[in-house]
């Protein structure tokens, strides 16, 4: 039955497909394991041939220029990031979670503006910056206990665990919880693509569970003793009358928890696979290290994170005169911006050097990635103390394969073979 229920559903979405391609001259397949190992041909057709871009799949205007993305990101007052506020098919309306369980990510003001204060100053630069010596330390530990530099995976010994590490103890998870806090981070993910089954939303619905449950004696427990983390800070704000529910508290935590852990982990790995298949941008890093800074604003560039957004329009607008809808869906692919020429010199060039940060993988407006300054200490740390570490890195596999993610595309595994310095 199920595999009768597959067959018809390729023969559905290669007929919407084949449509949008007829109509347009180029079609974007959400579901594509091609589109997921590698998007960036299909950005640049749709840039050349049709910018703004309706998709029956998605049920949206996908749009792929720079400057018609950074307008969108920037008008919140037109913009919404809540999907309730769209024009949803019903598959879409049975994938939204419960509205008790939005998280600031997908709300607007006022509940985004008095969400985000509250946690605005565990981020600021100066409380990010004094995190590093820390952050150098334990990079240092994982580093030590590669047990063999000539063939290991960077994702497994680096970019998985460092910034799980990172958040869970901003958070006050305990060092022997960190393994499970990535499986549940990982499960609920999954919720944001397009992709997910029915096997992924029941285990990212348990994982969600499992969070509540977890937390909740923890926020007694700050209640009760503070101590230097964010779920003491929120609790205390809570105490304090900003009316923030158990609710929104567990909320918070759980966003936290996955934004600080997929999107930095994805950093790292894009970052270092980018280095490898540019050889002579790693020797610009290793002959001037004080490139590094600039180099992560490239390589979030080059191959962001976050390749994906979603917008509503809350009224009839124009976006640089092309007409929208009440109710419209939007996909705002940062990929394709990141990508534009008409922003970027050679886009499809990496250049260390390059030193723009007109690139869209933070977004923009009031949902500015809140954790950019600690996702840019963190991958400016594991590219210093790479190349101090070794002399010498090279892949271990000419295509690493990348997950079957359009959001938060991220590598699978990461082959590396290394020299001591």
């Amino acid at each position: 039955m199920l595999s009768i229920q597959k067959a018809i559903r390729s023969v559905v979405v290669g007929a919407m497909l084949a449509r949008e391609r007829w109509q347009s001259g180029v079609a974007y397949n959400p579901l594509s394991r091609q589109t997921a190992q590698d998007p960036y041909p299909v950005y640049a057709a749709l840039r050349d041939r049709d910018p703004v871009h309706r998709s029956a799949l998605m049920n949206a205007w996908m749009f792929t220029r720079h400057a018609d993305i950074d307008t969108i990101l920037r008008n919140h007052r037109r913009f919404s990031n809540d999907p309730r506020k769209g024009s949803l098919s019903s598959r879409q309306r049975a994938g939204l979670p419960a509205d008790e369980e939005f998280t600031m990510l997908f709300l607007d003001p006022p509940d985004h503006k008095r969400l985000r204060a509250l946690v605005n100053k565990a981020f600021t630069p100066k409380a990010v910056n004094a995190l590093e010596p820390h952050i150098r330390s334990l990079l240092g530990t994982l580093l030590d206990d590669i047990d063999d530099p000539a063939g290991f995976d960077l994702m497994q010994a680096v970019a998985q665990p460092l910034p799980v590490i990172v958040i869970a103890e901003m958070l006050g998870v305990p060092p022997e919880d960190r393994a499970q806090f990535k499986i549940w981070s990982d499960q609920r993910a999954r919720t944001l693509e397009p992709s997910i089954d029915a096997r992924e939303r029941a285990l990212a619905d348990a994982a969600n569970k499992s969070l509540n449950n977890y937390f909740r004696p923890i926020i007694e427990e700050r209640r009760a003793a503070p101590q230097d983390d964010i779920v003491s800070a929120l609790a205390q704000a809570e105490e304090e009358g900003d009316r923030l529910t158990e609710l929104e508290m567990l909320n918070m935590l759980r966003l936290l928890l996955i934004a600080g852990n997929e999107t930095t982990t994805n950093l790292i790995g894009h970052g270092v696979l980018a280095l490898l298949r540019n050889p002579d941008q790693m020797q610009r890093l290793r002959d001037d290290p004080s490139l590094i800074p600039s180099a992560v604003d490239e390589l979030l560039r080059f191959d962001s994170p976050v390749q994906t957004d979603f917008r509503r329009a809350l009224e009839d607008c124009e976006v640089n005169g092309f007409p929208l809808k009440k109710r419209d869906n939007i996909v705002l692919l940062l990929g394709a911006a990141n990508r534009d020429p008409d922003v970027f010199d050679d886009p499809d060039r990496l250049d260390v050097g390059r030193g723009d940060r007109s690139h869209l993988s933070f977004g923009r407006g009031i949902h500015h990635c809140i954790g950019a300054p600690l996702a840019r200490l963190e991958g400016r740390v594991v590219l210093e103390m790479l190349l101090e570490r070794f002399s010498q890195i090279s892949l271990s596999s000419e295509q690493p394969r990348f997950r079957n993610s359009i959001v938060l595309r991220g590598l699978e595994s990461l082959p590396v073979r290394c020299v001591k310095a």
